[in-house]
């Protein structure tokens, strides 16, 4: 039977109040979607509010496309997927062999304190499930706990988005959390490498990267601990 896997993307398509357009960044999505694919694992894919999911037009310019994300404008079944998400609410942990939390700055605003996606990795890493989350997806982690009821990732290394990273898209002062402070300030040992370059950081069942170059080795790191 092939390995199930939940993708949990984000609702959110604004950045605050700088009326600018947000959503995933497609890379995070796509490349890993056709690693579990091409692993012939099945996918499915969910949302805090369900439906379709917002893609960043800022993934979608030419210096940020990648031949994953050219694999996924070609595809209409993977097009249709991202259209039609499932409810997180919905979702019952026990189906599923792992999770994967792609990024984009989405996920600051609509799955950093919401429950369902606390209780839903709270499940996976109590069933011995591991859990995946890429650039500013492990703000998925800051009111995960663990079974003790210490922060998920205190002690654990982690990495995600830095600060410098952030500075670079110029959005330091319109984001509600900066990744790597929530991090260090959930007493993660947070690591990262250069700007913009692959970090993938495992610890226990817990899976990060650092940025859209990380999403294809933090996929690739599931499907190893996965096998």
């Amino acid at each position: 039977m092939s390995k199930r896997i939940l993708m949990v993307m984000t609702s959110h398509d604004l950045l605050g109040d700088s009326g600018k357009p947000t959503g995933i960044w497609l890379e995070e999505f796509a490349s890993p979607y056709y690693a579990f694919v091409d692993a012939g694992y099945t996918i499915t894919l969910a949302s805090p509010m369900g439906g379709e999911v917002p893609v960043d037009p800022m993934s979608l310019e030419e210096d940020a496309l990648t031949d994953d994300t050219k694999r996924f404008s070609d595809d209409e079944l993977a097009r249709s997927a991202l259209a039609s998400t499932i409810p997180l609410e919905d979702v019952k942990a026990f189906e599923f062999d792992a999770v994967f939390y792609p990024g984009g700055h989405g996920p600051l605003w609509d799955l950093s304190d919401n429950q369902h996606s606390q209780i839903l990795i709270e499940t996976m890493i109590n069933d011995g499930k591991p859990v995946a989350a890429v650039c500013h997806a492990p703000i998925v982690l800051k009111n995960v706990k663990d079974s003790a009821g210490t922060p998920l990732v205190r002690g654990k290394t982690v990495t995600g988005f830095s600060n410098e990273e952030e500075d670079g898209v110029e959005l330091t002062d319109i984001v509600p959390y900066l990744v790597e402070d929530e991090l260090k300030a959930l007493g993660g040992n947070y690591e990262k490498a250069d700007a913009f370059s692959p970090k993938v950081c495992e610890d226990g069942l817990l899976i990060t990267g650092q940025n859209p170059t990380s999403s294809k080795p933090a996929a690739d790191a599931l499907i190893k601990a996965l096998s």
